[in-house]
């Protein structure tokens, strides 16, 4: 059994460096995504630091 998940496009996102899928309402403009959601965006000037907790 194949999921179609999988299948689709991914790209990484250059604040926060993670990868995040196509989606149905990015269908028309997949070309011009660039930030996986609106809180990169936003901070797309500084990159998105997580600190572990120890």
């Amino acid at each position: 059994m194949v999921h179609r998940k999988s299948l689709l496009p991914q790209k990484i996102c250059p604040c926060c460096q993670r990868p995040f899928n196509w989606r149905k309402k990015w269908q028309l403009n997949w070309d011009k995504v660039i930030y996986c959601s609106e809180r990169c965006r936003r901070n797309k000037t500084s990159p998105i630091v997580e600190h572990s907790r120890f």
